[in-house]
């Protein structure tokens, strides 16, 4: 009788790093950051607001995100921006919605807001990229509803027709989904490519948001603190940055709020460290803009 042979299966590989690849203090961070965002201020006087624009592939999360960082600095569930739980096939949110926080005594607010619009898909009922251009710019004011058929015109109420450095956009977040962001269709990067195009033309910073992390990776959604050992998560950021251009430096995934019922400290160290880079990079471009006299109206 021939001797059976025993072959052991083969390990398989680890879905993580030995060593996180990029650092977090997940005890001391969401406090020391909250402390810089307080006491954060814009540092020229002529800007008292920083502008930053949320744009992105409908049902990304984008106005879950907003909600997410009011959250994080109210210290309890909010619900200022209406955001829809399941794919509709159409964007959720149709007007131009910027949305300002509250920060302490009724009467003050932080010193920056988000503006959230309609998301970008490949559909013929689209947001029109020549609006999202104009928003950049400043032309277009709070409120205008996005028409997928036609771009804003000059004559429309909602036009402003010579904005300032205070009305531009001043750092503009592509929000991605983790889990589908490998099989979007390649139309919806071609609108987003050109409107960070047009964002680099006027020198405005971007970075991207990364959400549903946990739903993108077992390991992250069974603990949230190894998002920066995880194998996949860093695959996505991957792809995030491939496939827009971003490096991966200006990437941050989160976890938004979703079903959560009360605040959870180690979601919103993610939120605060994605918060705290953005309004900076913000900051830095009006600084920029201002010391180089650069800024003409378009």
């Amino acid at each position: 009788m021939w001797p059976f042979k025993i072959f052991n299966k083969p390990t398989p590989p680890s879905s993580e790093y030995d060593e996180p690849w990029r650092s977090l203090d997940w005890n001391k961070d969401s406090q020391n950051i909250l402390k810089k965002i307080n006491d954060f201020k814009p540092r020229n006087k002529e800007i008292n607001t920083l502008r930053i624009l949320l744009y992105g592939p409908q049902g990304a999360g984008k106005s879950s995100f907003f909600n997410s960082v009011n959250n994080t600095l109210q210290g309890r569930i909010t619900t200022r921006a209406l955001a829809q739980s399941t794919d509709t096939g159409e964007s959720f949110t149709l007007k131009c919605n910027t949305y300002k926080m509250k920060k302490g005594e009724a009467g003050f607010f932080y010193p920056f807001t988000f503006t959230d619009i309609a998301g970008i898909h490949n559909q013929s009922n689209s947001i029109m990229a020549n609006d999202i251009h104009r928003l950049l710019n400043g032309h277009i004011i709070d409120g205008y509803t996005f028409n997928p058929v036609s771009s804003i015109t000059e004559d429309d109420p909602k036009y402003k027709r010579n904005p300032i450095l205070k009305d531009r956009i001043h750092c503009l977040v592509a929000v991605l989904p983790a889990i589908t962001v490998s099989l979007m269709h390649e139309e919806v990067f071609a609108q987003m490519r050109a409107v960070r195009e047009k964002a680099r033309d006027l020198g405005i910073p971007q970075a991207i948001i990364m959400t549903k992390v946990d739903e993108a990776c077992p390991l992250v959604k069974e603990n949230l603190e190894k998002i920066y050992k995880s194998k996949r998560i860093k695959q996505k950021m991957d792809d995030c940055s491939s496939r827009l251009g971003v490096p991966m430096s200006f990437i941050y995934p989160v976890k938004n709020y979703h079903e959560e019922h009360a605040i959870n400290v180690k979601m919103d160290v993610l939120i605060l460290d994605a918060l705290q880079n953005i309004v900076n990079f913000a900051n830095d471009y009006v600084e920029d803009q201002i010391d180089n006299k650069s800024f003409q109206t378009v």
